[in-house]
């Protein structure tokens, strides 16, 4: 509803073309163009799910384009559940627990040709549980986002803070896309109860499961 300026719309997950698997978020995401010095802001707001009014920066330029999000807080907190509209392997999964999405002055940038980050951005991962296992809750992760001030490469890094089933990997993004490796094993005497989600999760080595993306 409304227009590009000032509107308001639903939030909608779904597998894409052809798929059967939808999750919708409850309540109106708001939106509203204006300007913040030099750079265009884009004010967002959903009363069950952004921290209050988030607001993020879109400067165009000549051969670059940078978007930014000045804040060093949590933006924005969604139930895991809402990942099953993605489809495979997400529906099979059905996951419980939240998402929560925070950011340490972060910003992407379009340059030559090439992407740069800077900053941080993470999301975390609390209390997550999945239908295709007894063990509940599995336990917290948090996958960061990270630029290096260098080079403006990013590193991605997915970590277990706690729980039964740990997760842990790192990857880069790259010109020619995002590199991800990691594995999910069972925590010790786990090892029975998670067996199929860890089927699920990956290609199985022996007791872990790989996670491979690029």
């Amino acid at each position: 509803r409304g227009t590009v300026w000032s509107g308001s719309a639903i939030l909608v997950l779904t597998g894409g073309r052809d798929s059967r698997d939808a999750s919708a978020l409850p309540g109106r995401i708001h939106w509203s163009i204006g300007t913040s010095g030099t750079a265009l802001a884009l004010r967002l707001n959903q009363e069950c799910c952004l921290n209050g009014n988030v607001e993020v920066l879109i400067k165009p330029g000549w051969g670059r384009f940078e978007v930014s999000i000045p804040s060093n807080d949590w933006l924005g907190r969604w139930p895991s559940s809402w990942l099953a509209g993605l489809g495979t392997p997400w529906n099979t999964l059905q996951l419980g627990g939240n998402m929560r999405l925070s950011s340490n002055a972060f910003k992407l940038e379009w340059v030559q040709s090439r992407w740069r980050v800077g900053g941080q951005i993470e999301i975390n991962l609390m209390n997550l549980s999945s239908r295709a296992s007894t063990v509940s809750p599995l336990g917290n992760y948090r996958l960061s986002l990270t630029g290096d001030p260098g080079t403006g490469a990013g590193s991605l890094s997915l970590q277990t803070l706690e729980g039964a089933l740990q997760l842990n990997g790192n990857g880069q993004i790259r010109p020619n896309g995002v590199y991800f490796r990691g594995a999910a094993t069972a925590g010790e005497h786990r090892e029975e109860a998670l067996n199929n989600l860890l089927n699920i999760i990956g290609r199985r080595q022996g007791a872990q499961s790989v996670i491979s993306i690029g």
